[in-house]
Protein backbone atom coordinates (compact mmCIF):
# COMPACT_ATOMS: atom_id res chain seq x y z
CA UNK A 1 0.00 0.00 0.00
CA UNK A 2 2.70 2.43 1.08
CA UNK A 3 4.40 1.55 -2.32
CA UNK A 4 1.51 3.21 -3.73
CA UNK A 5 0.65 5.84 -2.23
CA UNK A 6 4.54 7.32 -2.87
CA UNK A 7 3.81 6.62 -6.35
CA UNK A 8 0.95 8.98 -6.53
CA UNK A 9 2.82 11.44 -4.53
CA UNK A 10 5.50 12.08 -7.51
CA UNK A 11 5.05 15.11 -9.77
CA UNK A 12 4.06 14.86 -13.03
CA UNK A 13 6.44 13.84 -15.74
CA UNK A 14 5.96 13.41 -18.92
CA UNK A 15 9.27 11.15 -19.34
CA UNK A 16 8.00 8.82 -16.78
CA UNK A 17 4.01 8.81 -17.12
CA UNK A 18 1.81 7.38 -14.02
CA UNK A 19 -0.82 5.38 -15.32
CA UNK A 20 -3.18 3.29 -13.80
CA UNK A 21 -4.93 -0.03 -14.79
CA UNK A 22 -8.06 -1.37 -14.20
CA UNK A 23 -10.95 -3.77 -15.97
CA UNK A 24 -14.82 -4.98 -15.25
CA UNK A 25 -17.18 -6.40 -17.56
CA UNK A 26 -20.30 -5.11 -18.96
CA UNK A 27 -23.53 -7.89 -19.49
CA UNK A 28 -24.83 -7.06 -22.59
CA UNK A 29 -28.83 -6.48 -22.55
CA UNK A 30 -31.46 -6.54 -25.37
CA UNK A 31 -34.68 -5.90 -25.37
CA UNK A 32 -37.61 -8.36 -26.18
CA UNK A 33 -40.46 -5.16 -26.67
CA UNK A 34 -39.14 -1.94 -28.23
CA UNK A 35 -39.30 0.58 -25.53
CA UNK A 36 -41.87 3.63 -25.38
CA UNK A 37 -39.88 6.69 -25.41
CA UNK A 38 -40.04 9.47 -23.57
CA UNK A 39 -42.62 11.94 -24.31
CA UNK A 40 -44.45 15.22 -22.68
CA UNK A 41 -44.75 14.68 -18.99
CA UNK A 42 -43.96 10.51 -19.59
CA UNK A 43 -40.80 8.83 -18.88
CA UNK A 44 -39.56 6.55 -20.90
CA UNK A 45 -40.98 2.98 -20.21
CA UNK A 46 -38.22 -0.68 -20.90
CA UNK A 47 -39.97 -4.12 -20.54
CA UNK A 48 -38.98 -5.95 -17.50
CA UNK A 49 -38.26 -8.98 -19.98
CA UNK A 50 -34.91 -8.81 -21.60
CA UNK A 51 -32.65 -10.93 -23.45
CA UNK A 52 -29.00 -11.44 -22.34
CA UNK A 53 -26.34 -10.94 -25.21
CA UNK A 54 -23.12 -12.04 -23.36
CA UNK A 55 -20.48 -10.33 -21.71
CA UNK A 56 -17.67 -7.73 -22.83
CA UNK A 57 -14.61 -6.78 -21.01
CA UNK A 58 -13.62 -3.21 -20.54
CA UNK A 59 -10.18 -2.32 -20.22
CA UNK A 60 -9.66 1.08 -18.56
CA UNK A 61 -6.05 2.80 -18.58
CA UNK A 62 -6.00 6.47 -16.82
CA UNK A 63 -3.60 8.62 -16.34
CA UNK A 64 -4.56 10.65 -13.44
CA UNK A 65 -2.12 13.70 -13.62
CA UNK A 66 -2.83 14.48 -16.92
CA UNK A 67 -6.68 14.07 -17.06
CA UNK A 68 -6.10 11.43 -20.22
CA UNK A 69 -7.88 7.89 -20.14
CA UNK A 70 -8.53 5.41 -22.98
CA UNK A 71 -10.95 2.54 -22.83
CA UNK A 72 -10.54 -0.84 -24.68
CA UNK A 73 -13.48 -3.11 -25.16
CA UNK A 74 -12.87 -6.81 -25.69
CA UNK A 75 -14.63 -9.74 -26.22
CA UNK A 76 -12.59 -11.79 -23.12
CA UNK A 77 -10.06 -10.93 -20.28
CA UNK A 78 -7.38 -13.62 -21.19
CA UNK A 79 -3.42 -13.18 -20.69
CA UNK A 80 -3.50 -11.95 -24.58
CA UNK A 81 -6.33 -9.28 -24.48
CA UNK A 82 -3.91 -7.88 -21.38
CA UNK A 83 -1.13 -7.82 -22.80
CA UNK A 84 -2.10 -6.58 -26.35
CA UNK A 85 -3.90 -4.01 -24.26
CA UNK A 86 -0.61 -3.26 -22.82
CA UNK A 87 1.35 -3.02 -25.89
CA UNK A 88 -0.94 -0.56 -27.35
CA UNK A 89 -0.50 1.18 -23.77
CA UNK A 90 3.52 1.46 -24.63
CA UNK A 91 3.46 2.18 -28.60
CA UNK A 92 0.45 4.08 -28.96
CA UNK A 93 -0.57 6.06 -25.92
CA UNK A 94 3.19 6.70 -24.66
CA UNK A 95 5.55 5.80 -27.58
CA UNK A 96 8.48 8.44 -26.18
CA UNK A 97 8.25 7.79 -22.69
CA UNK A 98 11.08 6.05 -21.22
CA UNK A 99 9.61 4.35 -18.89
CA UNK A 100 5.89 3.99 -17.97
CA UNK A 101 5.19 4.10 -14.11
CA UNK A 102 2.06 1.39 -14.51
CA UNK A 103 -0.41 0.99 -11.12
CA UNK A 104 -2.52 -2.41 -10.85
CA UNK A 105 -4.04 -4.98 -9.11
CA UNK A 106 -2.47 -8.38 -8.79
CA UNK A 107 -5.07 -10.08 -10.88
CA UNK A 108 -3.12 -13.33 -11.96
CA UNK A 109 -3.14 -12.00 -15.77
CA UNK A 110 -1.40 -8.67 -14.72
CA UNK A 111 2.51 -9.75 -15.39
CA UNK A 112 4.99 -9.42 -17.73
CA UNK A 113 4.68 -13.79 -18.32
CA UNK A 114 1.27 -13.05 -19.95
CA UNK A 115 3.41 -10.95 -22.58
CA UNK A 116 5.38 -13.55 -23.10
CA UNK A 117 2.10 -15.67 -23.75
CA UNK A 118 1.31 -13.25 -26.20
CA UNK A 119 4.34 -12.08 -28.21
CA UNK A 120 7.99 -13.60 -29.28
CA UNK A 121 10.70 -13.11 -26.57
CA UNK A 122 12.08 -10.16 -28.13
CA UNK A 123 9.02 -8.32 -28.22
CA UNK A 124 7.92 -8.95 -24.95
CA UNK A 125 10.79 -8.77 -22.93
CA UNK A 126 11.09 -4.81 -25.29
CA UNK A 127 7.49 -4.30 -23.38
CA UNK A 128 8.32 -5.15 -20.26
CA UNK A 129 11.37 -2.74 -20.21
CA UNK A 130 9.24 -0.31 -20.45
CA UNK A 131 6.85 -0.60 -17.68
CA UNK A 132 7.72 0.14 -13.63
CA UNK A 133 4.99 -1.85 -12.33
CA UNK A 134 3.71 -1.35 -8.83
CA UNK A 135 0.65 -3.72 -7.83
CA UNK A 136 -1.65 -2.84 -4.89
CA UNK A 137 -2.10 -5.36 -2.55
CA UNK A 138 -4.53 -7.72 -1.37
CA UNK A 139 -8.27 -6.04 -0.99
CA UNK A 140 -6.77 -2.72 -1.80
CA UNK A 141 -7.49 -2.41 -5.55
CA UNK A 142 -9.39 0.54 -4.18
CA UNK A 143 -5.67 2.20 -4.30
CA UNK A 144 -6.11 1.79 -8.28
CA UNK A 145 -7.58 5.30 -9.15
CA UNK A 146 -8.68 2.87 -12.82
CA UNK A 147 -10.91 1.71 -10.39
CA UNK A 148 -12.01 4.99 -9.49
CA UNK A 149 -12.36 5.67 -13.07
CA UNK A 150 -14.32 2.57 -14.03
CA UNK A 151 -17.44 4.09 -11.53
CA UNK A 152 -17.98 7.33 -12.86
CA UNK A 153 -17.65 5.15 -16.23
CA UNK A 154 -20.54 2.84 -15.19
CA UNK A 155 -22.36 5.78 -13.53
CA UNK A 156 -22.56 8.27 -16.52
CA UNK A 157 -22.46 5.67 -19.53
CA UNK A 158 -23.10 1.74 -18.56
CA UNK A 159 -25.96 2.22 -16.51
CA UNK A 160 -28.38 1.09 -18.99
CA UNK A 161 -29.07 -1.62 -21.41
CA UNK A 162 -26.67 -2.20 -24.28
CA UNK A 163 -27.62 -4.93 -26.92
CA UNK A 164 -24.16 -5.67 -28.33
CA UNK A 165 -20.78 -4.91 -28.37
CA UNK A 166 -19.97 -2.53 -31.31
CA UNK A 167 -23.05 -0.61 -29.52
CA UNK A 168 -20.82 -0.54 -26.29
CA UNK A 169 -17.53 0.71 -28.04
CA UNK A 170 -19.20 3.68 -29.66
CA UNK A 171 -20.80 5.06 -26.42
CA UNK A 172 -17.90 4.36 -24.41
CA UNK A 173 -15.88 5.93 -27.36
CA UNK A 174 -17.91 9.14 -27.20
CA UNK A 175 -17.74 9.15 -23.64
CA UNK A 176 -13.90 8.73 -22.91
CA UNK A 177 -14.10 11.96 -25.71
CA UNK A 178 -15.68 14.07 -23.76
CA UNK A 179 -14.18 13.17 -20.49
CA UNK A 180 -10.93 14.06 -21.48
CA UNK A 181 -11.41 16.77 -23.66
CA UNK A 182 -13.04 17.93 -20.10
CA UNK A 183 -9.76 17.06 -18.77
CA UNK A 184 -11.06 15.19 -15.77
CA UNK A 185 -8.10 14.52 -13.56
CA UNK A 186 -8.09 13.07 -10.08
CA UNK A 187 -7.31 14.61 -7.63
CA UNK A 188 -5.87 11.78 -4.76
CA UNK A 189 -5.74 12.99 -0.76
CA UNK A 190 -5.01 9.82 0.93
CA UNK A 191 -1.59 9.82 1.71
CA UNK A 192 0.86 7.31 3.62
CA UNK A 193 -0.14 9.49 6.94
CA UNK A 194 -3.48 8.83 6.33
CA UNK A 195 -3.03 5.55 6.07
CA UNK A 196 -0.71 5.08 9.15
CA UNK A 197 -3.69 6.50 11.36
CA UNK A 198 -7.02 5.52 9.78
CA UNK A 199 -5.74 1.74 8.83
CA UNK A 200 -3.02 1.13 11.85
CA UNK A 201 -4.42 -2.24 12.68
CA UNK A 202 -3.04 -3.25 9.33
CA UNK A 203 0.59 -2.48 10.75
CA UNK A 204 2.63 -4.46 12.98
CA UNK A 205 2.52 -3.46 16.93
CA UNK A 206 6.16 -3.66 17.81
CA UNK A 207 6.89 -3.27 21.74
CA UNK A 208 10.52 -2.31 23.19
Amino acid sequence: MEDVLDVYRRPYDARRPQVCLDETSKQLIGETRTPIPVACGREARYDHEYKRNGVANLFMIFEPLAGRRRVKVTERRTKKDWAECVREMVDEMYPDAERIVLVMDNLNTHTPASLYDAFPPNEAKRIADRLEIHYTPKHGSWLDMAEIELGILGRQCLARRIDNRNELTREVAAWETKRNAANAKANWRFTMDDARIRLRRLYPSIED
